[in-house]
């Protein structure tokens, strides 16, 4: 049984590079520049420094721009580091920080990660792209790249079960699926596939600056914004980081229109947005500690 299932992830590995292959990435000499710089900038880092934490800082003030992923007719891997939103920008220094884990330096590395954290089995298609950030979650999880912390209750003391359907029902609002019609039937099936599942979150009033909440969460755990916006599951991510004052979050803001380090606390921060509801926290397996 072993070796079968060695047989099946070699070929599964030799699929995703042929579909690599086909399919070579859109950056720029401006984006694969970069990239080797940010890696070399961790040499200078001790080795219980926080990756997270020092790529997402690395990434401050880069214009938010939304749909940046929506250029080709055929889907393709895009490298861009200066233009953000919220998912582009966590995938990015998720990227980054796994080569530096894994000691990889080069930007053939770089896009090997980015391909794998953002479509299911590393498969560069649109209908493999992990829209949905619950989905995102499962993949990588199932790569070993985070897991979801769940417990304890207090403060994970509410649920959330999955109805989403707002791609398959907003087709008008994604440009690759008004191009091809066919693709919205896959994507309705995707939807179904994750519908009924349950997730503990923290209601947004019962975020505090205490020592539940600092074992709870860590700098860098990626927060995951709860909504009751109909058909959603995910309204807005970005990374845990605490100040004295209390708990904040680094994320491309589409308000501020540039990655930050947002000065509100994330309590007083979602106060201001009715439809978020409450925080999921995922834990990239590259923080301290984490094996």
């Amino acid at each position: 049984m072993r070796h079968y299932k060695l047989l099946a992830t070699i070929i599964l590995a030799c699929c995703c590079q042929m579909a690599f292959a086909q399919q070579p990435p859109s950056y720029s000499q401006r984006d694969s520049i970069k990239v080797v710089e940010l890696l070399a900038t961790a040499k200078q880092l001790q080795p219980d420094d926080n990756l997270i934490l020092h790529f997402a800082r690395q990434l401050l003030d880069i214009p938010y721009v939304a749909k940046t992923l929506e250029k080709y007719p055929k889907e393709r891997l895009i490298v861009n580091l200066t233009q953000l939103d919220c998912t582009t920008y966590v995938e990015n220094v998720m990227a980054l920080a796994l080569c530096v884990k894994n000691k990889k330096t080069t930007f053939a590395d770089f896009c090997r990660y980015l391909r794998l954290i953002r479509y299911r089995n590393g498969v560069v298609s649109y209908v493999n792209r992990l829209h949905y950030f619950t989905q995102w979650i499962e993949d990588n999880t199932h790569l070993g790249y985070v897991k979801e912390v769940d417990e304890p209750n207090p403060p994970f003391i509410q649920e959330q079960t999955l109805a989403i359907d707002y791609m398959s029902t907003h087709v008008g609002q994604y440009p690759m699926l008004v191009k091809n019609p066919e693709w919205v039937d896959e994507i309705a099936k995707m939807e179904d596939e994750l519908n009924g599942r349950k997730y503990a979150y923290i209601p947004k009033e019962e975020i505090q600056n205490n020592e539940l909440f600092w074992d709870t969460i860590h700098d860098g755990d990626i927060i995951a914004i709860t909504t009751n916006k109909k058909g959603l599951d995910i309204s807005h991510i970005g990374f845990a980081v605490w100040h004295l004052g209390g708990l904040h979050m680094l994320n491309a803001s589409q308000v501020r229109k540039k990655v930050v380090e947002e000065p509100m606390t994330l309590y007083e921060y979602m106060q201001k947005h009715p439809s978020q509801t409450g925080i999921r926290i995922i834990r990239p397996n590259i923080l301290p500690g984490e094996t």
